[in-house]
């Protein structure tokens, strides 16, 4: 109890940090969470030194991402992901494969373990849902056709990275043989089916049952604990914490209950979620990017980035005419909070270096910054319907 003081100020701080960076970039149109990332960098050790990364605070950091992956799955709903239909469907699969491959192979240029060339790969897979949403939303073409297939092949990719990534976290520990992997890769899609399908299906059915019980008066508490279960269940079978808070959100998402716990939820993780990204921004040593060789790197993971998902998801789309394909191709481009908490177990697991990590992190702020700015005039070619502000 003697150290609480001096961790109430670290966590202060960079609360105050990050949303000092989040109001900063909310008033230059820019993504929040780059403004939340960079408060981390401000005041973390390498800069001013005010917080330290130590298990206390780096606890609220770990709460938070659970807490991030909840909510995202609680907006991943499958029905509205199988309306879209094969080309959603073709876009993800592509849009994943390419980058997955482009990075595994520049793990192998960079002499990276098994382990980590399969973190590195899964970093550059999934986009954003919700800086492409907030682009789409921005320029109105939420609810076209072209709208409707990018956020559907987002949902697919986050399921498709966590799968990856339970595989990363299963053999950061141990044996990297093929029988392992095919092992770990059974026992990841068993664990996301089993509770995706009967999880689902429950709340199909029973609807309600999140407030059934006596003392929930609202569906608030029994998701926090189904949120709490399921991470605890993947932790202990060798699986990301984070898959199992993805799918508990994906899991309550079917409730009759579903806005009524996204509101109650919205402010907790509202709470938390600016500490995982500020101990993002702290882990992130500006002085790596002094080096030719760091900057190198840096250039040649964004452009790989960019361009794999780009033609992964241009070839998958491009059965809906070219100006759309363009347009849902540029609209995966974003990567964000996927990204950075693969980074981070990578990082943890020892699978990666601290200024491989701060690439990967200045890889996702560059992808979430060049990409909202030209979504207005690929709209206007592909959905002239549309009448931009």
């Amino acid at each position: 109890m003697e150290h609480l003081p001096a961790v109430l100020f670290q966590l202060f701080v960079l609360l105050l940090a990050t949303k000092l960076g989040d109001e900063a970039f909310k008033r230059l149109g820019q993504p929040a969470l780059v403004g939340e990332i960079l408060g981390g960098v401000v005041v973390g050790p390498a800069m001013l030194g005010l917080y330290q990364i130590t298990p206390e605070t780096s606890l609220f950091a770990q709460i938070g991402a659970v807490l991030l992956l909840f909510e995202v799955g609680v907006h991943t709903r499958i029905g509205e992901v199988a309306r879209v239909g094969g080309t959603a469907l073709s876009v993800a699969l592509l849009g994943v494969l390419l980058p997955f491959v482009g990075g595994y192979l520049l793990g192998g240029v960079l002499d990276l373990s098994t382990t980590g060339r399969i973190f590195l790969a899964a970093s550059l897979t999934a986009t954003s849902v919700g800086i492409t949403s907030g682009a789409l939303r921005s320029v109105g073409a939420l609810a076209t056709q072209s709208g409707r297939v990018i956020l559907g092949a987002a949902v697919i990719d986050d399921v498709l990275a966590m799968l990856i990534v339970a595989v990363a976290v299963g053999i950061s520990d141990g044996d990297v043989s093929a029988g392992r992997i095919l092992l770990l890769l059974g026992l990841a899609a068993a664990f996301i089916g089993i509770v995706v399908v009967g999880g689902t299906g429950i709340l199909r059915t029973r609807r309600s049952l999140l407030t059934d019980p006596r003392f929930a008066e609202t569906p608030f508490l029994p998701g926090m604990i189904l949120m709490l279960g399921l991470a605890a269940l993947a932790a202990q079978i060798g699986l990301a914490a984070i898959i199992g808070a993805f799918l508990a959100g994906m899991v309550v998402g079917e409730s009759s209950e579903r806005h009524a716990l996204e509101t109650e939820t919205a402010p907790v993780a509202a709470f938390f979620t600016p500490f995982f990204f500020g101990f993002v921004g702290a882990q992130i040593d500006p002085a790596a990017f002094g080096s030719l060789p760091t900057l190198g790197l840096l250039a040649g993971i964004t452009v790989l980035a960019i361009a794999s998902k780009f033609a992964g998801s241009f070839l998958g789309a491009i059965r809906r005419g070219r100006n759309r394909a363009v347009l849902i191709a540029w609209g995966m481009v974003p990567r964000g909070e996927v990204e950075i908490i693969v980074a981070g177990l990578a990082l943890t697991a020892g699978a990666i270096k601290p200024d491989l990590y701060a690439v990967i992190v200045g890889m996702v702020v560059i992808t979430a910054i060049v990409v909202p700015p030209l979504m207005g005039p690929l709209v206007r070619r592909a959905e002239p319907a549309i009448v931009l502000e």
